[in-house]
């Protein structure tokens, strides 16, 4: 069976007309996709750098609850320590440290929000929260005007004592 040329030319027409309306519905899907793909990249990126924040945390409360006589070096004091510590990880990680707010605060009865020296003999087995919080801005991949005034943030509270866990 033979086509004639009047259906191929119809046949022609259909593709081209076809391979247009691929075209408009490719230009008004993509953008969203588009913004989908770069929010999720934006929420992996602070998420990211939430974890990072919270193991740095983490390993600053840690020293403070076990016996850090033999860690920190004489003169400085145990706060003094935990803060370097805390921005030498977050440095060696990728995070720009000179953005970085730490606070070492009681967590419990009038200390409460009140700085926590962990060196004073009276806050032994006191509970006290480490806390380190970066400006939104200084991490996001993609500037926002939604997010310019938000802070990522880690906090632990943890007793302060001295376990030693070798005799």
């Amino acid at each position: 069976m033979k086509t004639s040329p009047l259906h191929r030319i119809n046949s022609f027409r259909c593709s081209e007309q076809r391979r247009g309306a691929a075209a408009v519905e490719f230009a008004l899907t993509a953008p969203i996709f588009l913004i989908l793909i770069l929010g999720v990249v934006e929420i992996g990126t602070v998420l990211d750098v939430s974890n990072k924040l919270e193991t740095a945390v983490r390993g600053g409360c840690r020293l403070a609850s076990t016996d850090w006589v033999t860690v920190v070096p004489e003169g400085v004091s145990l706060n003094e320590k935990i803060v370097s510590d805390i921005e030498n990880y977050l440095q060696a990680v990728g995070v720009p440290k000179e953005h970085v707010v730490i606070q070492i605060v009681g967590a419990e009865g009038d200390m409460e929000g009140q700085p926590f020296d962990l060196n004073d003999p009276d806050n032994e087995h006191g509970l006290f929260k480490v806390s380190a919080t970066i400006p939104y801005g200084n991490v996001g991949t993609f500037s926002s005007k939604y997010m310019t005034q938000r802070d990522v943030s880690a906090s632990l509270v943890f007793r302060s004592g001295r376990v030693n866990l070798f005799q």
